[in-house]
């Protein structure tokens, strides 16, 4: 047993290059396969629960918010640790977060009901954009030129019925320059950044954007920061959009992030660097 533990329930692209750095590192860590791992809060759970550090990379959403909030109870230290996944989970409460901390963002309401949405969306005016408020990967946004469409996703979202259908979340689309920018978060050092490019209006590599580098300016490095620092996250990801008018905005943050594509294209070993994060907090 190790002082570090990789928390995983799918082997991507990225967790491999992670495995690969720590290797290269030449540290002691174990691989834990999230679904296979049972946690019991008492002596013999604290025993077999022997790490000082956890990193965090499940993909399931719910299952690494449980799987984080179970080893905390056992005094492990875990990157990130629960409050951040809450608040990066979910796009309400990173955007809620935002405003109180001043930062810049796309014009952003919320309804809680089919009609009072569409009122929201004929005061803002077209075009706009609904998103779920948990999610990833560009699924399920939708973008909604005139009256018909909102009233085609609204019925559609009411069809559906759950929770997160219940809470309709509104932005307004932001005329950007066929990108977005990413920018790369570890530790209170903003280490790189990319753009992610398409003729698509949903610029996300998961869609079919291309990765080019990013020169990280000021405005980026200051920006990034301060959106880390808002959710307190340790190792995150800032999507950015450039407003012609109102500069760099925040669209959200992700508290698992991917990184495959982003280590060549900005040649920052961005896995190697998050290692040596976690290991810094071993002590």
């Amino acid at each position: 047993m190790a002082d570090l533990a990789i928390i995983y329930d799918r082997i991507r692209p990225d967790e491999k290059m992670l495995f690969e750095a720590l290797d290269a590192i030449g540290v002691a860590y174990d691989k834990v396969y999230a679904p296979q791992l049972t946690v019991t809060f008492d002596d013999a759970g604290r025993a077999a629960v022997p790490w000082k550090v956890a990193l965090e990379r499940c993909v399931s959403q719910s299952r690494g918010h449980a799987v984080t909030r179970a080893l905390e109870g056992l005094g492990v230290r875990v990157v990130n640790p629960s409050h951040v996944i809450e608040l990066c989970g979910d796009k309400l409460a990173t955007n809620a977060r935002l405003a109180a901390a001043g930062l810049p963002t796309p014009r952003t309401a919320v309804a809680f009901d089919g009609e009072a949405a569409l009122a929201l969306i004929e005061q803002m005016g077209y075009p706009v954009v609904i998103k779920p408020t948990v999610g990833s990967w560009g699924r399920m946004v939708s973008r909604v030129n005139d009256r018909d469409a909102a009233e085609a996703i609204i019925e559609h979202k009411e069809v559906l019925g759950g929770p997160q259908h219940q809470v309709f979340y509104i932005q307004e689309l932001i005329r950007k320059p066929e990108r977005d920018i990413r920018a790369f978060v570890v530790g209170g050092v903003c280490i790189g950044a990319i753009y992610r490019t398409s003729e698509h209006w949903i610029t996300n590599t998961a869609r079919g954007a291309k990765a080019s580098n990013c020169p990280v300016t000021p405005e980026i490095e200051t920006l990034a920061l301060q959106a880390a620092a808002a959710v307190h996250g340790e190792i995150v990801a800032i999507d950015l959009v450039e407003d012609p008018q109102r500069g760099l905005l925040v669209i959200e943050i992700n508290h698992t992030m991917e990184f495959k594509n982003s280590v060549s294209t900005t040649g920052v070993n961005i896995p190697r660097l998050m290692g040596e994060y976690a290991l810094g907090l071993i002590g």
